[in-house]
């Protein structure tokens, strides 16, 4: 008897099921006649491009920056923009997300050429039809359409002219260079030194690689001021040097060096206003980011572009601090 009440149950259940799932699809039908269009506008309603922006690292304010102002042509323009990177700056994993890029056929990519591996993955890109722009760092030598960017060479020219200018022309320099590989680094030494080395009383005595992390910029510049105490005045040229640098010199309580560094971040800001750091040279990643993608749009839809789109560097000081361009001050 309760095997036949168990049987009857489980009927009872089955047809119940039956009769919503019949209804449920009854309305989807009078829905779908009512809209045909409504089970099909993912073509209607997506973006008229889909773009690729690739940075060097996810977890630097700097680049949330060029993120920033890549994304924020969303509300301007028919774009997505997809931005990735990996967390920590990696060339290798750069690399790979730009070789999805271009096997997802994105309409275009907008990258961070770190070194002379990108050239083949840039050229891959373009012989498969998709344009692609350097950000930040170039490769002229590629098959890219354009670069935007800080002139990283004369950038750092205007770091050594600021630096000959503050201290007379009379200094002990140590160098903290985000990396030996990356070509804008270079750049901004190589600027840097073509400046500073014409001058008779400046001499450099320590360049260290402090691989863009605030950890090893502190350790470096710590053996530097230790391995040459006559040391006057460092030279940052990541973001994130400066702040391995102040602290480097306040665990060996010289305060009397002068400090130059790279961007406007917001604790470099609060460094320069705590007379910490003398001077930062002012890049405009929002800015980058977000004429990239202008550019983009104007390549695809066959406007002449230049080969070239240097966004500009300043000086910043104490006095400076509340001129500092902010996210959303352009265009």
């Amino acid at each position: 008897m309760n095997q036949k009440k168990f049987i009857y149950s489980i009927l009872i259940l089955c047809l119940m099921i039956t009769v919503s799932l019949s209804i449920y699809f009854y309305n989807q039908s009078q829905q779908y006649q009512s809209n045909p269009q409504s089970l099909n506008t993912s073509e209607e309603d997506s973006p008229a491009y889909h773009f690729a922006l690739i940075g060097e690292e996810m977890d630097h304010d700097y680049w949330r920056l060029v993120g920033e102002g890549a994304k924020d042509t969303e509300q301007n323009y028919d774009v997505f923009v997809e931005y990735k990177g990996p967390r920590r700056s990696n060339p290798e994993e750069q690399l790979k997300l730009l070789d999805i890029a271009i096997q997802s056929q994105v309409d275009g990519i907008i990258v961070q050429a770190l070194n002379d591996d990108f050239l083949p993955m840039i050229n891959k890109a373009v012989d498969q039809g998709i344009p692609v722009i350097t950000v930040d760092t170039d490769a002229p030598n590629s098959a890219r359409s354009t670069y935007i960017g800080t002139d990283n060479y004369a950038a750092g020219q205007l770091a050594g002219r600021t630096l000959v200018k503050d201290t007379d022309g009379q200094a002990t320099v140590g160098i903290v260079t985000g990396s030996f590989s990356n070509a804008h680094h270079q750049l901004r030494v190589e600027g840097f030194r073509d400046i500073v080395e014409q001058e008779d009383g400046i001499e450099i005595v320590a360049i260290e690689e402090s691989n863009i992390t605030r950890v090893v910029a502190e350790e470096k510049a710590h053996k530097m001021l230790t391995d040459y105490p006559d040391i006057t005045a460092l030279y940052g040229t990541s973001a994130l040097d400066g702040i391995g640098m102040v602290a480097a010199a306040e665990s060996l309580e010289m305060d009397h060096l002068y400090m130059i560094n790279f961007d406007t971040l917001e604790e470099n800001i609060q460094l320069v206003q705590e007379d910490k750091i003398d001077v930062l040279i002012e890049q405009k990643p929002y800015e980058m980011g977000y004429r990239s993608i202008e550019l983009m749009i104007d390549i695809l839809e066959n406007s002449s572009v230049q080969d070239v789109y240097h966004t500009e560097a300043s000086v910043v000081r104490k006095n400076d601090l509340d001129q500092v361009q902010k996210a959303g001050d352009f265009p």
